[in-house]
């Protein structure tokens, strides 16, 4: 065998295939080549930017979509290889918020443009499907870098201001260092604030402290747990379940205040890690929730208390909790429980939420004899002010999501993922603000001429606002009067002019509505004299009495319109006497902003509904016209 090996090295030399040595294949010897390796693996990599974002949930996509929108460069870090946070593939908790009031509340602005593409993109409801939408709409701007398996760990400050954030690729071997102007922090847990040294809370905070009717009596240091979910799937034979020897056991006593009333997707209440520290111990708390998770599913298949699971069998569990609080970043405004309770309108109001106050018990599944919750429902929507949205002490830092400066009792409320996304369009498009105008947060925060004017920009980009009517100069629509080929009695024409871009609940649609039956309905915008424009925005129904978000649980799911939603006017055409400005065959989002290839000047723009989506009327909400489109100047 050796004298066959030597003949064919020989035969490879004769024929030319080794002209030299394989050590020296390269032209190195093995002694050259190990004086070029680079033992340092982390490269550094420099960016500088307008806007840097820490944490891609919800309030993070949301914030770099509207800053990237509104003119400013964006770079977006996310420590996981998806976006979305508790909401994506990875947590998959459904995104709620104040649809929990069972009105018209439903979110609007980029999250319903989320939700909607979702509804129509994903009508199989899988949940990896929902992580690519988000990322689609992410590296679709041209202003966001986005950056993915990358974690933040340290942060420069100097005279209160952020100086430049570093943060650590595994799977590129890199590291970032990042400079901008403006830095968010919708980590979630507060880290970007915590390393610039924002002052921050943690913990309950005493009733004595703000006059708080369901604060402790007694400040501590513990918080609502984190919950890890899992899904089942139901087979056509016995399937049958031995759990890990590690799993905890339980008994139907434990289940006297849970309810086990689905398979396919459990259990909120799998909760555990307020008693501890929520981040520290993270690595416990896991492992912990994943003994009782198993635990669970073994008392739901074996304890014989629930026949009806034998052909279920787990088809995921999840290996990252979904957070609930840990740090709170102090603002300039701490909201509390009166301010959820209620509802008055702040000058600086920039968002708002519906959740119930929804406290849960720091001991979770450890005490199973307590109620897993206490909700305190409300009875309408409130405001969320934008000076609970930036750092005190640190003057270029803004917060969204979990982390904004809210008690814990208020915290209950404002945690939510829709909630939170809303807040990070308001912090996106004030970065975007901040920029263009050379002032600091607290200033907008501030300063109502500022407030006034950055309300309005956020309103004709769909964000969802309370009392806010339309009041822009710019918008050309408001000097116009408007007819129609018909109405309804409640869906008069002369309401797409009203301000309103939705039901708010006065007893008014504040939509044009019209008989599809009728033909094809329209409606025409009419000036005095002749005006140039070269934007049109209208805005549609998407039935925001309705919830609309992806979940397995088809508890959750009732009322659902998977696809467009019928009511919103999916084909339409805009002209101008015989010139056709704008034409569209399948629409279904709630905000449509049509920038024209050149500037027209006309009297009169008529609007030709051809189909909706289902519904019987045409319904349009509001008409906007522009000159320039200059959104933050």
């Amino acid at each position: 065998m050796e004298a066959k090996r030597r003949d064919f090295i020989k035969a490879m030399g004769a024929s030319g295939a080794f002209l030299t040595s394989p050590l020296t294949l390269f032209g190195k010897s093995p002694e050259e080549q190990a004086k070029e390796i680079n033992k340092d693996v982390y490269q550094t990599k420099q960016y500088t930017t307008d806007v840097l974002i820490a944490g891609g949930g919800m309030a993070g996509v949301c914030a770099a979509l509207s800053a990237a929108r509104n003119g400013a460069k964006v770079i977006l870090i996310q420590d996981r290889s998806r976006l979305g946070g508790n909401a994506s593939s990875e947590i998959r908790m459904h995104v709620l918020g104040a649809t929990a009031l069972r009105q018209v509340w439903r979110e609007t602005g980029i999250l319903e443009e989320l939700f909607l593409t979702e509804a129509v993109d994903n009508q199989q409801r899988c949940y990896e499907m929902w992580d690519f939408v988000m990322y689609d709409k992410v590296i679709s701007e041209k202003n966001i870098t986005l950056l993915l398996d990358t974690v933040l760990y340290e942060t420069e400050v100097a005279n209160n201001e952020i100086k430049l954030i570093r943060a650590i690729c595994s799977q590129t071997e890199e590291i970032y260092e990042i400079k901008a102007k403006y830095y968010a922090d919708c980590t979630g847990d507060a880290t970007l604030g915590a390393q610039a040294g924002a002052e921050f809370m943690r913990g309950r905070e005493a009733k004595s402290l703000w006059g708080e009717s369901l604060a402790v009596d007694v400040a501590d240091n513990k918080s609502m747990g984190n919950s890890l979910l899992f899904m089942s799937s139901k087979h056509d034979r016995p399937m049958p379940y031995t759990p890990p020897a590690w799993a905890k056991k339980f008994t139907a006593k434990d289940f006297v205040h849970r309810k086990i009333n689905t398979f396919e997707f459990g259990y909120w209440w799998l909760e555990l890690g307020g008693m501890v520290d929520i981040i520290q111990d993270g690595q416990k708390i896991r492992h912990e929730l994943l003994t009782i998770l198993f635990g669970v599913w073994d008392y739901i298949k074996n304890s014989g208390n629930h026949p009806e699971s034998e052909n279920w069998a787990l088809s995921w569990v999840g290996m990252i909790p979904g957070k609930r609080e840990s740090r709170r970043l102090v603002g300039d405004y701490i909201m509390k429980q009166e301010d959820i309770q209620s509802a008055k309108l702040f000058p600086d109001r920039v968002s708002y939420g519906g959740w119930p106050l929804d406290d849960h018990p720091p001991e979770g599944m450890s005490s199973t004899d307590m109620v897993p919750y206490v909700s305190i429902p409300l009875k309408a929507p409130y405001s969320i002010p934008f000076r609970s949205l930036y750092s005190k002490n640190i003057k270029n830092l803004l917060m969204a999501g979990r982390n904004v400066s809210v008690s814990h009792v208020a915290l209950s409320s404002t945690r939510v993922m829709a909630t939170c996304a809303m807040m990070g369009q308001a912090i996106g498009t004030g970065m975007a603000y901040c920029l263009a105008q050379g002032i600091k947060p607290t200033v907008l925060g501030n300063q109502q001429n500022h407030m006034s004017r950055f309300q309005q920009i956020l309103l004709r980009q769909d964000q969802g606002m309370l009392g806010v009517k339309n009041k822009d100069d710019k918008d050309l629509a408001r000097q116009a009067t408007v007819k129609a080929s018909s109405e309804t009695k409640d869906g008069a024409a002369v309401q797409v002019l009203d301000g309103f871009n939705r039901n708010v609940m006065d007893g008014k649609t504040h939509q044009w509505q019209a008989e599809m039956k009728d033909g094809e309905p329209w409606l025409e915008i009419s000036w005095n004299k002749p005006v140039k424009f070269n934007t049109i925005q209208l805005t549609f129904d998407t039935g925001l009495h309705r919830r609309l978000l992806l979940t397995s649980d088809n508890g959750v799911y009732f009322s659902q319109e998977r696809g467009p939603q019928p009511e919103t006017i999916a084909a339409y055409t805009i002209m101008a006497g015989t010139k056709q400005l704008v034409q569209v065959e399948n629409n279904y989002m709630r905000r449509a902003e049509h920038r024209l290839s050149e500037t027209v000047e006309v009297q009169s723009i008529r609007i030709s509904v051809q189909k909706t989506h289902g519904d019987a009327l045409a319904r349009l909400f509001e008409v906007r016209c522009y000159l320039d489109d200059v959104n933050i100047s």
